[in-house]
């Protein structure tokens, strides 16, 4: 595996402006907890208290196979906090449990389009189903019937995303074979895209699982199917391959995250570790074990670091609870202006899926799922991963080696503990274009993928 230590001027430097920015950024995010929680008590009249106020507690979810909250929720570190700034009075239990979250928020979107979730009265994900038929091209809601000889592929995106990624991406691109004999089931996550954003929810791997399996595996009786998964939904796609071996086919995981990263690989974070062991007599949580997963995977996939300009995104939305309310509430909240702009700038009817999927989440849900399944499903990936193992499933692993947003570190971390993983390095590719730029030859992957893992009629690979 591939490991670098040396540091040049440029990483030094940025380092440094790093640690300067997400200072002021601390100020920004605990001056905002005053602002939303006098709000929320006004808008909302007894709101459920913030993380902040929350903090070094051990939160679980109803505990079964014991999945946790993820510890990143209440254990972020925020400078101004540590070194003991006064704060609103830690909410009591009898608090939390009088506090209730409305659907929508008075800083969530209330249009048409976002509640449509609502207005259909069910509690069901959206699928963008591709039926086998005559009409090959034709891509619809999801049929009933299903026959012994259509296979079917189930395909989860990634964070900030949604079905679409797929629909334009591979649906467009499958071959007649595949079209005749193959069910493409693309799903909206729940909190994303046009699925449900319940604010009763914590978005934990746990709770996305049960709503694939009511909205996706039991209605189309799903006994036998491949899964395809991009980014943070590899998470969820281990654990429903896990949990179901004897009928997933293939597993196909793309740019996966992995927590098992213990290596400080920025001078930021020798930075931090010092700088924190000097203020606060402590040490920050970087630590690989199971307990600590959580904290290395946010460290590790929301580096506090102004470069490059996605990963900053990154790690502002993932580490300040209230900064990132604020973005969602400016622009997701604004996302029919926002659409509207760009297509007077750039003079498109249409604009891209890529940029219309940002803004179809509320906080709530991106935040929870950020937290509960990137950073807590960490914890459970072992587990999932021995499963895979001991099932013998083919499992084949494609990563970009520009990968900035997820290291390709992470890929080869899962291929230790999968050794029969297939891995595939994609050159000159990075987190999107490992699938952008390049979908029909993609496609022609995934095709053979699929084809080799059944017995159905052998589809004609090709590269272009």
């Amino acid at each position: 595996m591939p490991t670098s230590s040396t540091f040049s001027p440029g990483d030094v430097v940025i380092s440094a402006v790093s640690l300067l920015v997400f200072a002021l950024l601390d100020l920004l995010d605990f001056i905002l907890c005053y602002f939303y929680r006098f709000l929320d008590v006004i808008l909302e009249g007894n709101p459920v208290p913030c993380y902040c106020q929350r903090r070094g507690r051990d939160e679980r979810s109803d505990g079964e196979g014991g999945e946790e909250v993820s510890e990143t929720l209440h254990g972020r570190r925020n400078l101004f906090r540590e070194m003991g700034f006064p704060l609103w009075k830690a909410a009591s239990d009898a608090e939390e449990e009088r506090g209730e979250l409305r659907s929508p928020r008075w800083s969530d979107c209330s249009c048409t389009s976002c509640l449509s979730w609502q207005e259909r009265g069910q509690n069901k994900l959206h699928l963008a189903v591709m039926e086998p038929s005559q009409d090959t091209k034709q891509v619809g809601r999801k049929k009933e019937s299903d026959t012994d000889s259509t296979e079917s592929v189930v395909f989860l995106h990634g964070f900030l995303s949604s079905s679409s990624l797929w629909v334009e991406t591979v649906f467009h691109n499958l071959s007649e074979v595949t079209k005749q004999s193959f069910r493409m089931v693309a799903v909206d996550l729940l909190g994303f895209g046009r699925s449900p954003k319940p604010t009763n929810c914590t978005y934990t791997v746990r709770e996305h699982l049960d709503m694939i399996e009511a909205s996706v595996v039991r209605p189309l009786e799903l006994n036998s199917y491949h899964i395809v998964a991009h980014s943070m939904g590899c998470i969820i796609a281990l654990a429903m391959a896990a949990k179901h071996p004897e009928s997933v086919k293939s597993l196909t995981l793309v740019a996966p995250v992995s927590p098992h990263i213990t290596e400080l690989n920025h001078v930021f974070f020798r930075v931090l570790v010092m700088f924190a062991v000097i203020c606060f007599d402590t040490q920050p949580c970087f630590d690989s074990t199971e307990e600590e997963a959580s904290h290395t995977a946010l460290n590790k996939l929301a580096e506090r670091r102004v470069w490059p300009p996605f990963l900053f995104g990154c790690a502002v939305m993932s580490w300040y609870e209230h900064i990132g309310r604020t973005v969602c509430f400016i622009f997701c909240r604004n996302h029919s202006t926002w659409e509207w702009m760009m297509k007077l700038v750039t003079g498109r009817r249409a604009l891209s899926f890529l940029f219309m999927d940002l803004s179809k989440h509320t906080h709530h849900s991106a935040w929870h799922t950020m937290h509960n399944v990137l950073c807590g499903g960490a914890k459970l990936v072992d587990k999932h991963l021995e499963a895979l193992r001991k099932a013998k499933m083919p499992v084949t692993v494609i990563h970009g080696d520009k990968d900035q947003l997820v290291p390709l570190e992470c890929s080869y971390n899962l291929k230790s503990k999968l050794p029969h993983a297939d891995l595939k390095v994609m050159n000159g590719r990075d987190h999107s274009t490992v699938i952008l730029g390049r979908e029909k030859m993609f496609t022609g992957d995934l095709e053979q993928i699929w084809s080799s893992s059944s017995n159905s009629t052998q589809i004609p690979h090709t590269h272009i």
